[in-house]
């Protein structure tokens, strides 16, 4: 016995699945931009800010180590703001057209 298709043709037409396509890519657009950004700050302030990233902070480890660092919690923290922002609208908004899948074309 075969499972049912959804007719994927008819829910891309959809307009809230084309609405939640554009939230969420132009979300991950300004995520990416921000991390990016924030990755080649390293290389940059090593490269042309050597005295700002040698000034020890506590024993051995100075500004350029910390910022190393902080490249991690950046990264985490991007996840958790997206994963926040899926679980709060994103989910909810495919949640909805999935529930009405039937309506927009239902199945092949």
């Amino acid at each position: 016995m075969s499972s049912p298709q959804l007719n994927w043709a008819a829910i891309d037409q959809d307009p809230r699945f084309q609405a939640l396509h554009r939230k969420k890519t132009t979300f991950l657009w300004g995520l990416m931009l921000f991390s990016i950004v924030y990755y080649f700050l390293l290389p940059v302030g090593a490269a042309y800010f050597q005295e700002l990233f040698k000034i020890k902070v506590w024993g051995p480890v100075n500004v350029g180590i910390l910022f190393a660092l902080s490249e991690f919690i950046v990264a985490w923290a991007i996840a958790g703001v997206y994963a926040r922002r899926a679980n709060r609208e994103y989910d909810a908004m495919a949640a909805e057209i999935v529930r009405d899948v039937e309506s927009i074309g239902g199945r092949k």
